[in-house]
């Protein structure tokens, strides 16, 4: 069978040549948050922000939950799929995120859809269980702290309706789940998350050996 192609950064120029769908206010917050100090190991690359919409729009999605906005990038991405009525509940742990990606919401014409929620991910998946009740959900992102990735897949389980989508970003965390090495919380919490989505029979699941991994994981009827 065929081996994955090694991607150059000129094969990847080109990729982005032939299929990105990009904008001013999208490349602006790509660069300003690369300015950031965590932002180049932190920010969505394109084509991941790209297949997030795309996901929104097949599920036909009217109610994504995002944990971890960071710049707000993938939030962005996301609502701009939703159709009229739709919203994202996005949520992170620092209000300097939110106040950051909200004039880029506002200028990307989308902030209407965006409801931001400062705090604890757990503590909001809990409290988004009891406000919208179980099986609400069409689609939950997951890109946040690592250590805590099973206890958010779980809440995303009890959101999700059947045939829902969980997304979870940085699944490869950099190569390091491979390297017996690497023995710090993060990517022990990954390697537990990547073999516990595998042996789960609630999902149907596929990790993509794109950008930092991305696992998707449907939720079966019961």
């Amino acid at each position: 069978m065929a081996d994955q192609t090694e991607f150059s950064p000129a094969l990847l120029r080109y990729v982005r040549q032939v299929s990105l769908r990009d904008d001013d206010v999208l490349a602006e917050l790509r660069a300003d948050t690369l300015e950031l100090p965590m932002g180049p190991a932190m920010q969505v690359m394109p084509e991941e922000g790209q297949l997030l919409g795309l996901l929104v729009g097949l599920t036909r999605a009217r109610t994504v939950v995002e944990v971890g906005t960071f710049t707000g990038y993938s939030a962005l991405c996301m609502a701009r799929a939703l159709p009229a009525g739709g919203r994202i509940i996005t949520c992170d742990l620092n209000a300097k995120w939110i106040r950051f990606a909200t004039p880029y919401w506002q200028r990307a014409g989308i902030a209407e859809r965006v409801d931001a929620r400062v705090g604890d991910a757990a503590t909001t998946l809990a409290a988004l269980r009891d406000e919208l009740g179980p099986q609400a959900v069409d689609l939950v992102f997951i890109d946040a702290d690592k250590v805590n990735y099973r206890t958010y897949y779980e809440y995303a389980l009890d959101l999700l309706r059947p045939g829902g989508l969980i997304v979870a970003d940085n699944t490869v965390l950099f190569g390091r789940v491979i390297d017996p090495a690497r023995q710090e919380p993060e990517t022990a919490a990954v390697r537990e998350f990547n073999t516990l989505v595998r042996d789960d029979d609630r999902v149907t699941v596929s990790l993509l050996p794109m950008a930092d991994g991305i696992t998707l994981a449907v939720k079966r009827a019961a």
